[in-house]
């Protein structure tokens, strides 16, 4: 069984883990940091430090009404991809933890376009 990284509980609630192929389980909110757990298997887990934590990016949609997705960014291991029942209460745990000035929106579709059409006309 793995041992947990936190000593105090504040949110544990339905998730789905977006890292490759889709896998189902829980996560947990607490003092010490952000941590997943898979429903089927015991030994896929993921725990992230406070410490470690970079940026926390949001994919916001329709002005706030639906968050699809949210995801971690560390300072040394990448971005951890996450969705979850209520996305909402999730940040909003976070933000406890986590600066609210490191907590962002995703770039939208047309965000992405623009700029990679600036980028081309820069090149040349």
């Amino acid at each position: 069984m793995v041992q947990s990284i936190n000593t105090k509980v504040d949110l544990v609630i339905n998730a789905t883990s977006h890292m490759g192929i889709s896998e189902y389980g829980k996560i947990m909110i607490g003092d010490k940091g952000f941590e997943f757990y898979n429903n089927r298997d015991a030994r896929k887990f993921i725990q992230i430090p406070w410490e470690e934590v970079d940026y926390v990016v949001a994919s916001v949609m329709f002005k706030g009404k639906w968050i699809p997705r949210y995801a971690i960014k560390t300072k040394r291991n990448g971005m951890y991809s996450f969705s979850s029942k209520d996305p909402k209460k999730v940040l909003r745990t976070i933000r406890e933890y986590v600066d609210p000035n490191r907590m962002v929106h995703s770039l939208s579709f047309f965000d992405v376009i623009k700029r990679s059409i600036k980028s081309i006309y820069k090149k040349q």
